[in-house]
């Protein structure tokens, strides 16, 4: 599934970065991830780099963004078709 970034976000600049798919912006309020863009980092790294720079830990899983490895997969292929 795709994540999102909850409103404990401290707005600390260092997930988006991070994020090679350039899914994560700066929302009105916080940081928001894009789920049409997000794999979690599936195609990229072994762990969300999100996660994994957060030092709030205000990124979870989406719950109405539900996709197994194989769809965030999928989604990593088709954003970076023509990419290489």
């Amino acid at each position: 599934m795709a994540l999102m970034i909850t409103d404990e976000c401290i707005n600390c600049d260092v997930c988006e970065p991070e994020c090679p798919n350039g899914a994560i912006a700066q929302g009105a309020e916080v940081y928001e991830i894009d789920p049409n863009k997000c794999t979690e980092c599936v195609g990229h790294f072994d762990t969300p780099q999100c996660i994994e720079v957060c030092p709030v830990d205000c990124i979870i899983p989406n719950p109405d963004q539900a996709e197994d490895k194989d769809q965030l997969q999928q989604k990593f292929l088709k954003l970076t078709a023509g990419k290489a």
